[in-house]
This record gives C-alpha cells, sequence and structure tokens, in this order.
C-alpha cells in the first residue's frame, strides 16, 4: 500500500518507521532542512533521535510528491493520507489539501482546536466537506515505544467502513494491532480530555499526594470524560475502551507522557512557558484545557478536574488551593 505521513514529529515518524518495512511509505514535514537532514542521516533527530529510518522511507518537505504518491495514477485505490500534525496545525494542513484529489484522510492528533473548540473531525468536515472518507486513529501509543517496535493497541474511528478497512489493512499487523468502531465523537473526546487529566495526576504526584490519590484522579477523570463525550454525542462504551481509559492510564502513568511532565513541572513551582520550552514538544493537554473547561460550562457538564487544572494554567490558582477545592467538594452518587 501506499502511504503518506504529513507530519515528521514524534509520533508521525514512529508510525512511519513501524509502516516502512511493510509498505511504501512517504513522510513529509514543514522544515527543508530538517527533512534534508533525516533524508541524509536516517534519522529525525529533531523530534525522534536514536531510531534510525528504514532504507525504504522516503523523507522529503516537497509537498507535491507527498500527495501525489497517494493520488497518482494507479495509486489513489492503494494509498491512504494520514495526518500528523498537531490539532494546531490540522486546519492549516486540511486548507493545503483543498485544492488536492484527496483520496482519504485519517488524523493522528488529539484534542480541541482552542479558538474554536472544535475537535478534528469537525475541523475537517468544515474545511474539505463530508464526501471525503475520514476518520481518526487512535489510542495507548507513546511514539517511542512504536518505533521500538514493542507492541501497541490502537483505535481507527470512521463512519466510513471502508475507510476504517483500508486502516485496518495498513496499520494492523507485526506488533500493532487496530480495533474499529463508528463512534468518531468518542474516540476524539477520549484521546483530547485525557491529556487534561495527565497534567492534574503529574500535579499530584509531583505534590507527593499518593497512590490513592493518583486512583481517585484517573477513575473521576474518566467519569469527565464520559460526562463531556456524552453530551457530544459519542457512546459511553467508547470510553471504556482502547482511546478512553486505555489511553487514560498510559498518559496519566507513563513516564514518557509529555502532559504528566507539565503537571510535574507545575509541582516543582516552574513556570508553564519553562515547561513547555523544556518539553520541546507540543503537549496537548495545555492547549485543550481551556477550550475543554469553555466547552464544558456551554454544555452544563460538570468538569471539577478540568475546572482545576484549567484555573492553574491560565487563572494563577495555586495548586494547593485547587487541591483543597477539590477535596472540600460535597459528596455525591459515584454514578452522578
Amino acid at each position: 500500500m501506499r502511504i503518506t505521513i504529513l507530519g515528521a514529529g514524534a509520533w508521525g515518524t514512529a508510525l512511519a518507521i513501524a509502516l516502512a518495512p511493510r509498505h511504501r511509505v512517504f513522510l513529509w514535514g514543514r522544515n527543508p532542512d530538517a527533512m534534508a537532514a533525516a533524508a541524509a542521516q536516517r534519522e529525525n533527530a529533531a523530534y525522534l533521535p536514536g531510531f534510525a529510518l528504514p532504507d525504504g522511507l522516503t523523507v522529503s518537505a516537497d509537498f507535491s510528491q507527498a500527495i501525489s504518491h497517494v493520488t497518482a495514477a494507479g495509486a489513489a485505490d492503494d494509498g491512504l493520507l494520514i495526518v500528523a500534525s498537531s490539532v494546531a496545525g490540522l486546519r492549516s494542513l486540511a486548507q493545503q489539501l483543498q485544492a488536492c484529489p484527496v483520496p482519504n484522510i485519517v488524523w493522528l492528533c488529539k484534542g480541541f482546536e482552542q479558538e474554536t473548540s472544535l475537535l478534528p473531525h469537525q475541523i475537517v468536515r468544515q474545511v474539505l466537506g463530508d464526501a471525503i472518507p475520514a476518520g481518526a486513529l487512535s489510542g495507548p501509543s507513546f511514539a517511542q515505544e512504536v518505533a521500538r517496535g514493542l507492541p501497541c493497541a490502537l483505535a481507527v474511528a470512521s463512519d466510513h467502513p471502508g475507510l476504517s478497512e483500508r486502516v485496518v489493512a495498513a496499520v494492523h499487523g507485526g506488533n500493532i494491532r487496530v480495533y474499529s468502531t463508528d463512534d468518531l465523537v468518542g474516540v476524539e473526546v477520549g484521546g483530547a480530555v485525557k491529556n487534561i487529566l495527565a497534567i492534574a495526576t503529574g500535579v499530584a504526584d509531583g505534590l507527593g499526594l499518593g497512590l490513592n490519590a493518583r486512583a481517585a484522579l484517573i477513575t473521576r477523570g474518566l467519569a469527565e470524560i464520559t460526562r463531556l463525550g456524552i453530551a457530544l454525542g459519542g457512546r459511553s462504551e467508547t470510553f471504556m475502551g482502547l482511546s478512553g481509559v486505555g489511553d487514560l492510564i498510559l498518559t496519566c502513568t507513563g513516564d514518557l507522557s509529555r502532559n504528566r511532565k507539565v503537571g510535574l513541572g507545575l509541582a516543582q513551582g516552574k513556570k508553564l512557558d519553562t515547561i513547555v520550552a523544556e518539553l520541546g514538544h507540543v503537549a496537548e493537554g495545555v492547549r485543550c484545557a481551556a477550550a475543554v473547561r469553555t466547552l464544558a460550562r456551554q454544555r452544563g457538564v460538570d468538569m471539577p478536574i478540568t475546572n482545576a487544572v484549567a484555573g492553574v494554567l491560565f487563572d494563577g490558582d495555586s495548586l494547593h488551593a485547587v487541591v483543597e477545592l477539590l477535596l472540600s467538594r460535597n459528596p455525591r452518587e459515584e454514578a452522578a
């Protein structure tokens, strides 16, 4: 199969490494110098250092070539276009694709657009319309582990069955398993909001609040994700799957989690700008927190942990004050 991955960050590069032994893969990135260096050195030193790029993997900053790789005569029926940008970069890439004969589109990003509070599928449909088969590939997945060939399970969500079948055919195999669902909203909400909860868990761990507190945050965080997801049209069972509880557990507890590192940095008294600069990568939970807080208020969804994280990130609330506020909440039915 011909596969083009638009976005040469850590996750896009890791997936390219995993798929290149089985498919003809083209990895595109915006920075011509970085892509030329990666192609010459056979390593994406900027975003995924220490992992060799397979010999058959094409790496380039030429957008036209990247698109023609999956749209040229005879390629469209055997092609898959994967967007590996951040949510912030999804709209601009979709706009670039407006003039292209896009056969399909699958995105890896997780979050809400900060300015509009839109989910990725809403952005894509707003820009490209409903006719193009589209979907999300999500789930618990650290880029470094995928690049190392360690086992991983993902979920593809789409209301186009043919697209889900193509994604499964392309990605499922070796150490990667792919499950399919038509609950696009549920998969995207789970992938987005878990990043906010990972910041909260990082704060709790950094403050030394203990394993009991971590378990409580993850469990009650799942309740928040589920409430918002159902309010937006997702199905409750989706949040018990890979893109719900699976991704939440990984991101809240894994040492490779960038969002967890944000929380740990906040607990150490670091400024947010300093933490983000030290990461050198996007931490989607920071961008997502304000949008989710606004959306929850509009929909009347109770999300106290999310509100606490947003308060710390954007309102100057102290960590100890928000912890005391959460602990002082009135008791309630667990399922409420």
